[in-house]
């Protein structure tokens, strides 16, 4: 089983151990749109600028950025298994 999971194409966001905050995920997906028009993910996020004021940052990501992130190793044409 442990070579299985070594080989996945999943293993990476198996085995990641970076700590995610319930309260950071909430204050994602409350301020998400799905955008059709890009076939992207819109967000924005607050942070403390460098003189430690709160900013709104706007970003937007993709599947592409998602596989590279996660490190799966696929493409578009690879078959899936969710509906």
């Amino acid at each position: 089983m442990a070579k299985s999971l070594r080989e996945s194409r999943i293993r990476k966001s198996l085995s990641d151990k970076t700590v995610i905050y319930e309260s950071h995920v909430r204050a994602f997906w409350n301020t998400t749109t799905d955008e059709k028009s890009d076939k992207m993910i819109h967000s924005v996020l607050r942070k403390k600028d460098e003189n430690g004021k709160d900013i709104d940052v706007e970003f937007k990501f993709g599947v592409g950025d998602l596989r590279r992130v996660l490190d799966l190793k696929d493409s578009d044409n690879d078959p899936t298994i969710m509906s």
